[in-house]
């Protein structure tokens, strides 16, 4: 098994190696800050030119989730494009892929601090979504209970590990790491995360497998950025 299955707020969901999250018995797929079109956001604004197919490899990473899980419901926990100018600027083919993994499925766009708003894609555009006791939104509040969000792209590890891409999990909340190929990442051991989670929460490192750390472990990463 290479998932981490776990009880959140009575609720039996799984941190997927890849980054995604599960919830067998909705058939919920979400997936958080795909960042789509960050090297078109980053190439107008002058900065360093990056090779522009991380669109492609995002939405590669996202079909083959949808074709593991086959999801009633996909909800993308916002930052799902980079500035507006990317969701401007979309090409048409992806823009048709999109289209394609959106078929016969409800598809929930959570609204980002990064994102354009409402986008001519198809879909539900919302600020966040509830259901059966959880709430869905981008970013994770003070009081937040039974919540389920994105945006500060945690990263953890240990001596002798790099630091990777992990959800971060305690009785309140759920943080879920990036799903976009050229997005970076904050520390678990950094200050707004230590505020949010609480001591005996878990990291859940992904990759190859989900491997469970507690966060009393971890370390801070050197150069850690979100």
């Amino acid at each position: 098994m290479n998932d981490y299955a776990f009880t959140f707020a009575d609720v039996s969901l799984v941190a997927r190696a890849d980054g995604s999250l599960w919830w067998p018995e909705k058939a919920i797929l979400c997936v958080s800050d795909l960042h789509l079109g960050k090297s078109d956001r980053i190439a107008r604004r002058g900065g360093t030119l990056l090779p522009p197919y991380e669109t492609q490899e995002t939405l590669w990473q996202l079909q083959e989730a949808i074709a593991d899980t086959s999801p009633k419901t996909v909800i993308c926990l916002g930052d799902s494009f980079d500035d507006l100018g990317a969701a401007m600027s979309l090409p048409a083919d992806m823009q048709k892929m999109i289209a394609g993994l959106q078929a016969g499925r409800n598809w929930i766009w959570i609204e980002g601090n990064h994102d354009p708003g409402p986008v001519e894609l198809g879909g539900s555009h919302l600020l966040d979504y509830h259901t059966q006791g959880l709430v869905f939104r981008h970013i994770a509040t003070a009081a937040g209970c039974g919540e389920i969000s994105g945006h500060y792209h945690p990263k953890a590890g240990v001596p002798g590990l790099r630091q990777v891409r992990s959800f971060l999990i305690d009785q309140n909340r759920v943080i879920m790491p990036s799903f976009g190929a050229y997005t970076g990442g904050l520390s678990a051991a950094s200050q707004p995360l230590r505020d949010l989670m609480l001591p005996d929460g878990l990291a859940i490192l992904t990759g190859s497998r989900a491997i469970p750390m507690p966060l009393s472990a971890l370390v801070r990463p050197q150069g850690a950025r979100r």
